[in-house]
């Protein structure tokens, strides 16, 4: 029979989440990186459901691979560069490390910028397969805010993105992280050398990823419901996301580029981006567009490129067929 004692122990070690040891491995010379791993998994998960979903729609199977290869490239560049130009001071201000700018494996991915500059690579791609952007965009929406999920994992490994202290059973535990070779302070490359807490936060991360889940449900119901199309499900997760990041980022009491006074960048933008997402929502078309995507030419074959008409194709004059139809008494 378990005492007082060792049940109150027990309490008490499950009344917070731990955060992970470290967040990168060693594979010899090779790091691996929690967080890019984490990126990966989330484009990985993004690029099924959405091949699933506009296969759904009409589109040929592939397809969504085939815009990945701009989209993804111009979605990493756009979110690193929203990073770098709303924490501007960590890189470029005083005693930052510009180099820092280029180190994408250690964290720092802005949302804003990968969504609007990774949607210019979608619409290349589209135009060059024939998919009206809308029709991408609603097809992917779901597995877009999934990625976002699971990306939120690689805050956890890099123990970023929380809020402030708190008592909650929920409560996050921070550790302080360390170079062992050095002993030297290393938030994100080192590993807890003491595993007692240094601080119980709120993990917003936690927060965040739980609602982009819910978000996703949202986004699936109501385009089998109401048979969203013309980009309406990507707005609805627009909408949904950015209405949560609100409140979240609010929570948040990491450093962060602050205007208007004191609010945190991000807060401004998610109102500015839901209030365009809702109208966006209400002047779009209703219903669902027909949509079929062509397949692609084929390589035009002899008869295509004028060498010969072909034998069945009945008389002709000058070289060119009549339109007559062939006599067997005449063949």
């Amino acid at each position: 029979m378990l005492t007082a004692s060792v049940v109150a122990s027990a309490g008490t070690a499950l009344a917070a989440i731990p955060s992970p040891d470290r967040g990168v491995w060693h594979l010899g010379p090779i790091p691996i990186r929690a967080y890019a791993l984490c990126i990966v998994a989330g484009i990985a998960v993004a690029l099924w459901w959405g091949e699933k979903r506009l296969v759904a729609r009409g589109g040929r199977p592939g397809t969504v691979l085939d815009v990945a290869v701009w989209a993804v490239p111009f979605g990493l560049l756009g979110g690193r560069l929203y990073h770098v130009a709303t924490d501007w001071r960590t890189y470029f201000g005083p005693g930052g490390d510009p180099w820092g700018a280029l180190e994408i494996w250690n964290g720092g991915l802005g949302i804003w910028g990968a969504v609007a500059l990774g949607g210019v690579g979608a619409w290349i791609g589209c135009r060059r397969l024939g998919v009206p952007l809308p029709v991408f965009a609603d097809a992917v929406a779901p597995g877009i805010i999934v990625a976002q999920a699971i990306g939120r994992l690689g805050n956890w490994f890099n123990q970023e993105l929380y809020g402030g202290p708190t008592t909650l059973p929920w409560g996050l535990e921070i550790y302080r992280r360390v170079d062992p070779a050095t002993g030297l302070e290393d938030p994100i490359g080192g590993v807890v050398l003491d595993p007692t807490p240094i601080a119980v936060v709120h993990p917003t991360f936690l927060y965040e990823l739980l609602w982009n889940l819910a978000v996703a449900v949202v986004v699936v119901l109501a385009d089998r419901w109401f048979r969203l199309g013309h980009g309406r499900a990507f707005a609805v997760y627009v909408a949904g996301y950015t209405l949560g990041r609100f409140f979240i980022e609010l929570m948040r009491t990491d450093p962060a580029t602050r205007v208007f006074g004191d609010l945190r960048i991000n807060v401004v933008v998610s109102v500015v981006v839901f209030l365009a997402a809702v109208v966006y929502l209400v002047v779009a078309p209703r219903g669902r567009e027909d949509f079929q995507q062509a397949d692609p030419d084929p390589d035009p074959g002899p008869a295509e490129a004028g060498s010969e008409p072909p034998p069945d194709a009945g008389p002709t004059r000058d070289g060119e067929p009549t339109g007559d139809p062939v006599r067997r008494e005449d063949a």
